[in-house]
């Protein structure tokens, strides 16, 4: 008697171990990057304000002429994840980034949109524009009033604590990690700067297009869990999703 009951039990921890693994594998089998461009066509992005001779696919890459100014969104909102992005200028001084948390429309009469902006300056751009060498690549701001703590303060900016970066016609690499109203940016490898306390947690992502050629590639994402977010803290939803 003794022996069955142990059998049974040992039956039982076995098949609730088993339970438990294929659970977990599951929870792991979600967390995964996908790829936010194909890498053949514009699927999954929708132009907001820029133009159809804006954004071209090329040999894999996603290129951008810079005119007119404006953005492309994701066709739909992001909470919290990781977001990868290869990019390079073909322009010496251009000006680019990649919007997060954005409400995926212009503001007003402003041709770009609210939002957390990751920025993308050619290294030449502060020479240019006769500003200090602190206006860097990789710069963390909000947008068009939106509100956010910055890390490494120069204004409502956050600023790079290393220059990474390199110059006209070669490939940088940006790691965004976005978590629940805190963001990070690795640059080519390294963690450099981040804020924190966005007033938004959720919405789309842009890429923008300010002035220059700028090339895309290898753009994807590994979405995470969501957290506790309010409808305040999430951008309106345009369109349907």
């Amino acid at each position: 008697m003794a022996n069955k009951i142990q059998h049974k039990f040992i039956i039982l921890s076995l098949l609730i171990l088993g339970l438990f693994c294929q659970v977990e594998a599951q929870e792991e089998a979600t967390l995964g990057f996908r790829p936010l461009f194909n890498g053949k066509d514009l699927t999954g992005w929708v132009d907001v304000n820029t133009s159809p001779e804006t954004w071209k696919v090329k040999d894999g890459l996603l290129i951008c002429s810079g005119l007119p100014i404006g953005v492309m969104r994701s066709d739909r909102q992001y909470e919290n994840f990781i977001l990868e992005v290869e990019w390079r200028h073909m322009e010496a001084g251009g000006n680019s980034g990649v919007f997060i948390w954005s409400e995926g429309t212009q503001f007003e009469d402003n041709p770009l949109t609210k939002a957390i902006e990751v920025q993308m300056l050619e290294l030449e751009w502060a020479v240019q524009h006769n500003r200090t060498d602190a206006y860097v690549h990789g710069e963390l701001f909000p947008t068009m009033g939106m509100k956010a703590i910055p890390d490494n303060p120069r204004g409502i900016r956050s600023k790079s604590i290393e220059k990474r970066c390199k110059g006209k016609g070669e490939w940088n690499k940006y790691v965004v990690v976005c978590v629940d109203g805190t963001v990070k940016l690795s640059v080519n490898g390294k963690f450099v700067n981040g804020l924190r306390a966005s007033e938004r947690k959720k919405g789309y992502i842009c890429l923008e297009a300010e002035g220059a050629e700028i090339h895309f590639r290898n753009i994807r994402i590994m979405e995470l869990p969501p957290g506790v977010t309010s409808a305040e803290q999430t951008a309106p939803v345009v369109g349907r999703e």
